[in-house]
């Protein structure tokens, strides 16, 4: 039986970086749910189980500043999705394993990091929900991913799935849950979130 993983060998990595095209370009890391903003959310949620808290976003930067969270904007040019977020929040990691959750995640259950520690493989693992691969909720050994993810990019193979193909991580199927996103205004709706 595998030990659990320390939280000074663990980062938590959250993903900020998005348009919010669906919700009219606001930024879903400040969005407030009974009274926190979701940036905050998680640092607080994950606390315990991380060492280090990174932010990756490439706007408002000096806000998550004042909020006393250390910010990496990404270092690759151009549009190419979520893997540039991933690629800074790797290549900036102080510990050995990177937690990642996107910043507009509704929930998560309280058995993620222990779970996803206990069926990696040696680059790591990611969950799978009752909806589905759940690619960015991750957790990645970054001394296998930042080189395999830097590649990626610079082949154009920018898709996260691949890059998790390519470093044969497992999904771990967390039956019965379903994580959620804050991706349109039902969701929001749904959420109890007010979005004027």
């Amino acid at each position: 039986m595998n030990a659990p993983l320390p939280s000074s060998q663990i980062t938590l990595g959250i993903l900020a970086g998005g348009r919010a095209t669906r919700l009219g370009g606001i930024d879903k890391a400040w969005i407030e749910r009974d009274g926190i903003p979701q940036v905050l959310r998680w640092r607080r949620r994950f606390a315990a189980e991380a060492s280090a808290v990174l932010v990756s976003a490439n706007r408002g930067l000096q806000r998550y500043r004042d909020a006393g969270l250390e910010v990496v904007a990404d270092r690759v040019a151009g549009d190419v999705g979520p893997i540039a977020g991933l690629e800074a929040l790797l290549g900036q990691c102080r510990t050995p394993w990177l937690l990642t959750l996107p910043v507009d995640l509704i929930g998560v259950n309280d058995c993620l990091v222990a779970t996803l520690w206990a069926e990696r493989a040696r680059a790591g693992a990611f969950a799978r929900d009752d909806d589905g691969d759940q690619p960015l909720v991750a957790l990645w050994n970054v001394e296998a991913a930042l080189p395999a993810a830097i590649a990626g990019i610079q082949h154009n193979e920018t898709a996260i799935h691949a890059l998790q193909a390519r470093l044969r991580m497992p999904a771990v199927h967390f039956r019965g849950v379903r994580f959620g996103n804050l991706n349109t205004p039902a969701d929001l709706q749904a959420a109890g979130i007010r979005h004027d």
